[in-house]
């Protein structure tokens, strides 16, 4: 039995084996064993296999787990996430609205200026290249204007 043991493959050749097995130590003296009657007596279980053997041993007390702290049904941090969502959401629409109140309000001030200018550059030609029969009109005479020594003499 403890013999080597030769492990052949077809074509190669391999050293054997060796098998160790361990040698038992010699039991230690300890204190003698006092058997010890617990405070109460457990019951004894029998469960019938369904080979028909029977096994016979104590009835093992459930372990209860320990009581969870009752979470709410919601966490906290999803209400907030969905809060500032919420919020974020609001505040997109409500600078969505703001810019397209500050677009109408140019193109209606951009309108107003073009009208202006329309109707009063119409004024202003219909004054200049009017020809009018009267002479209720102001005269200006220009002349050549004389500057000696840094001083205007008109």
């Amino acid at each position: 039995m403890n013999d080597p043991v030769k492990y052949v493959t077809p074509g190669r050749r391999e050293a054997p084996v060796e098998v160790h097995r361990p040698t038992p130590l010699a039991p230690v003296p300890s204190a003698p064993v006092v058997p010890v009657q617990p405070g109460t007596i457990p019951a004894v279980t029998s469960v019938v296999l369904p080979d028909g053997r029977v096994v016979t041993g104590y009835a093992l007390a459930p372990v209860k787990p320990e009581p969870v702290a009752a979470k709410p049904p919601v966490s906290r941090a999803a209400v907030n996430i969905a809060l500032g969502g919420i919020g974020f959401g609001a505040v997109c629409g409500g600078l969505f609205l703001l810019t397209a109140f500050i677009t109408a309000l140019t193109a209606l001030i951009t309108q107003l200026i073009t009208l202006a200018v329309v109707i009063f550059g119409g004024w202003v030609a219909v004054q200049v290249f009017s020809v009018s029969g009267h002479g209720s009109g102001t005269t200006v005479n220009i002349r050549k204007a004389v500057f000696k020594r840094n001083g205007f003499h008109g």
